[in-house]
């Protein structure tokens, strides 16, 4: 959209989704409600310990949050895993919000929620008419797809053919439609292409593009900046700060958490993480890696620049190794010879490709920035092993059989020797050199307004105004909800 406005577009559609809703026994939840998930009614919570986290039920919606308790279904403590010194070798403390207790798996269903909803609510979505484009280098489409099904739309997801099996076939199992585009992570441009193909081919196609969508920036900024704020001022002891956040780029939704956290410490470091494989940040570069999730080549419309402190490229490899580390029965027999914590080694599964990405990031900057005891970092951890097994298995057999010397070959020469090597501090022409890259993906390719760029990078109240758009659409939800009339049994 290259105007901020979330008038009501179309009636008829808007008529056409409260029926379906009706059909479906849909209720939409609130930001606020996924923000503070103890503000949802208690009858939707006293509902939620008898449903599967992820079966394909409505009130799953309110699931949609870091607060998913998977051992009693109920609403519970935030999800988070603090990565031990003893694994780290850093002073700093490096703690990760967990994405695998969301429907789904991962919390890429809250950027896809902050996306359809708003549609839905303005009359800007026919579910019996149009299809629901998800573009996505992995998780993104899989939480467009849950949420499409809820609502009973027909869900089309676009992926890279080189992301993982896993991915795939849940898609498939879901009835998707599915198209495998050319290439790995980086590909995005082949994404995006397949939606302008689609575009073409009948209008029925509406596309939920990640990439330039707000509502998946506003999602994060709203519930996953407010849910670090709390967890910190839960965690902190004695003169601790909330010194950094550190997020892996990619569709630069989940990054707009620093956003947030600028308006809790304003002298905060945000660091954009992303693949020395493909460096667009970091050198202007491209390239193809392994890092499933975090497709580059370009830089997100949706991204404020201005808000990223620095840069920091993981090589791929090291963050399979990672994976391998954690997963392996090898590994963990390392981990747990050197004193490691029995319930954290098992708890080590909970971080996926990226996540290894944003722990060795964090480390990274913990060592840039000389950082302390006194000192906090928070990032993401965005999906489990859970979607990686194939990957576990193919490094097995290029790799080798994992064993005790490699997995502490690995611990060491990954982890506890992670250099400074590939981070950039960002100055004020840094961050234009990086804005500028826009142009030549939005503006040259996608049809954005140049003069819509200018207003990102100069006027200041650009990004105030769209993530302050949540109330008005809580206010609009709840007149949605009102004439969908769903009543809990």
């Amino acid at each position: 959209m290259s105007t901020w406005n979330w008038e009501i577009e179309n009636e008829d559609y808007l008529s056409k989704t409260i029926k379906r809703c009706k059909q479906q026994k849909i209720i939409l939840p609130t930001f606020k409600q996924l923000k503070n998930p103890e503000t949802i009614p208690d009858q939707i919570k006293s509902k939620l310990k008898n449903i599967d986290m992820q079966e394909l039920h409505p009130l799953n919606l309110f699931r949609i949050n870091w607060r998913n308790d998977s051992t009693t279904g109920e609403i519970g403590d935030i999800n988070y895993l603090e990565i031990p010194k003893e694994i780290t070798g850093v002073k700093a403390r490096i703690v990760g919000l967990i994405g695998k207790f969301f429907p789904t798996g991962t919390h890429k269903v809250g950027a896809t929620y902050g996306c359809l909803a708003p549609y839905i609510i303005t009359g800007r979505f026919n579910p019996e008419y149009h299809k629901a484009v998800w573009p996505s280098t992995g998780n993104y489409c899989r939480g467009g797809t849950f949420n499409s099904a809820l609502l009973g739309v027909h869900p089309v997801a676009i992926l890279p053919e080189e992301m993982s099996r896993e991915r795939f076939e849940w898609l498939e199992k879901l009835g998707a439609e599915v198209y495998a585009t050319p290439g790995c992570e980086s590909n995005v441009k082949e994404i995006y292409d397949k939606c302008h193909e689609l575009e073409a081919e009948s209008d029925e196609y509406l596309i939920f593009n990640q990439f330039d969508q707000f509502g998946n920036s506003v999602w994060h900024y709203e519930i996953t900046g407010s849910t670090i704020e709390t967890l910190f001022n839960d965690i902190k002891s004695g003169k601790q700060r909330l010194t950094a956040y550190v997020s892996a780029t990619g569709s630069a939704g989940t990054i707009a958490a620093g956003d947030y956290l600028r308006t809790v410490n304003p002298s905060i470091k945000v660091l954009a993480a992303e693949a020395l494989q493909c460096p667009t940040l970091l050198l202007n570069g491209y390239g193809g890696h392994r890092i499933e999730g975090i497709g580059d080549k370009h830089v997100p419309w949706i991204h404020n620049v201005k808000n990223t402190d620095a840069v920091a490229a993981i090589d791929d490899e090291d963050a399979l190794r990672i994976l391998r580390l954690f997963n392996d029965d090898a590994g963990k027999e390392v981990l747990k010879e050197n004193g490691l914590n029995e319930d954290v080694i098992e708890k080590l599964s909970y971080l996926g490709i990226s996540s290894a990405c944003n722990l060795l990031a964090s480390i990274k900057l913990a060592k840039y920035y000389e950082l302390n005891e006194n000192d906090i970092i928070f990032t993401i951890f965005t999906d489990s092993v859970e979607m990686y097994y194939s990957r576990l298995k193919e490094m097995n057999e290029n790799w080798g059989k994992y064993n005790k010397t490699q997995a502490l070959i690995d611990w060491n020469a990954v982890i506890k020797k992670q250099g400074i090597d590939y981070f950039k501090e960002l100055n004020y022409y840094d961050k234009k050199r990086i804005h500028n890259l826009k142009y030549f993906t939005w503006v040259e390719q996608q049809g954005k307004d140049v003069e819509e760029l200018d207003a990102q990078w100069y006027d200041e109240e650009y990004w105030d105004e769209r993530f302050s758009i949540v109330p008005y659409w809580d206010e609009l939800i709840k007149k949605f909800n009102d004439k969908v009339g769903t009543k809990l049994e």
